[in-house]
């Protein structure tokens, strides 16, 4: 099944919502050096739902901290907000502080194959390496409402295809990857991201976040801090039926030297953005973090003393500051670039319209009417 392709559509920014922090110069994660994003998505037939057959709207995403030729280890950290989700691998990661591999994101029902692909992709890059074993990490949020999930179409080679496919520099966003059968907000959801630069003075260093969102009720809808869910009552999903239960999996990097206790720090974070934009993060919800650095090459040596470098804990708060501005912006990111969608049973997952989000921010004097500084 081949990777569908979704054309451009602007970002959050460039329709003049307003957001805090300096971005990087793509606004992704990729702003942070060496880090690379690929998706595959997959999408075929519709109508009625066909359990083995379709409709397919799905796929996997692959997030490499180092990308896909460089190996090294770097030290990670977790943060579970609500635990109704998965995360494989972070058991280890909380234990010994190492990130070892790519960060993978898909469907809830597609884990273990994702997983399993990870671990024959990882063993051929060290076949000479006495001794290996691994623990991937892979994510999930569910996608059944669109998607024919128990068909179970991911397969092997769409978790290989998502790897291969990584690259630096813009990230496609929206219905792409894990995110393709994502909702949010009773909007459709998907793939976003964003990034923020540290000043000079704090560091200069990026902080750079990506997430899969697939979370939230439509009155809990702020954007800039405007409640424009309350205004947008059209084509509601689940509002009349059922509390909040969705998920989302934010995946956090930087460059700054930050150690395994500093990043599960940042980590928390992201609950402050994801906050901003009216997450309460409920009973059914599964909300998981992941953080990592770029920095000390030497992380995961296995002999003798490693040489590290350590960001003062009393200089932290540019860090987190940074995170949370960067995980609002990536979330909006990821609904104004996704597209309407119609899935299983012909079911219907609106677009969040761009017009009447700038009208009711206009109301409210939120808008940018005109950006000058080329960031999108």
């Amino acid at each position: 099944m081949a990777p569908a392709r979704t054309r451009r559509r602007p970002r959050a920014r460039k329709l003049g919502v307003p957001f805090d922090g300096l971005p990087g110069p793509l606004n992704a994660i990729t702003d942070v050096s060496g880090v690379e994003v690929g998706h595959c998505t997959l999408i075929s037939g519709s109508g009625r739902l066909k359990p083995g057959k379709g409709p397919v709207r799905t796929g996997v995403t692959a997030v490499l901290p180092r990308g896909r030729r460089d190996a090294t280890p770097v030290f990670a950290g977790c943060f579970s907000l609500n635990g109704n989700g998965e995360m494989t691998g972070t058991t280890w990661v909380e234990e010994s502080g190492l990130l070892s591999g790519p960060v993978m994101v898909t469907n809830t029902h597609s884990v273990g194959v994702v997983r399993d692909a990870v671990v024959a992709w990882m063993a051929r890059q060290r076949k000479d390496t006495k001794d290996w074993w691994a623990l991937p990490v892979v994510a999930e949020t569910y996608d059944g409402l669109l998607n024919d999930i128990n068909g179970f179409h991911v397969k092997p080679r769409h978790a290989l295809e998502a790897l291969k496919s990584a690259r630096s520099g813009p990230v496609p966003e929206g219905n792409v990857g894990g995110g393709t059968g994502m909702m949010c907000h009773e909007f459709k959801g998907g793939i976003g991201t964003a990034s923020r630069r540290l000043s000079e003075k704090d560091g200069g260093y990026t902080v750079g976040v990506l997430a899969q969102c697939n979370y939230g009720l439509r009155h809990q809808l702020r954007v800039a801090g405007v409640p424009v869910g309350q205004e947008l009552r059209d084509d509601l999903i689940f509002s009349k039926s059922r509390q909040e239960s969705g998920s989302i999996i934010i995946v956090v990097a930087t460059d700054a030297p930050l150690l395994p206790h500093q990043l599960k720090r940042v980590a928390r974070r992201a609950a402050m953005g994801l906050a901003r934009n009216g997450s309460v993060a409920g009973n059914g919800s599964g909300d998981l973090f992941i953080a990592f650095s770029t920095a000390n090459p030497e992380a995961g040596r296995a002999e003798g003393l490693a040489s590290l470098t350590m960001f003062p804990n009393d200089r932290m708060s540019p860090l987190f500051e940074a995170t949370v501005q960067a995980t609002e912006e990536c979330i909006i990111n990821a609904m104004v670039a996704a597209e309407t969608l119609v899935g299983a049973n012909s079911t219907k997952v609106v677009a969040l319209p761009h017009d009447r989000l700038r009208d009711i921010l206009l109301r409210h004097n939120r808008l940018v009417v005109a950006r000058t500084d080329g960031v999108e």
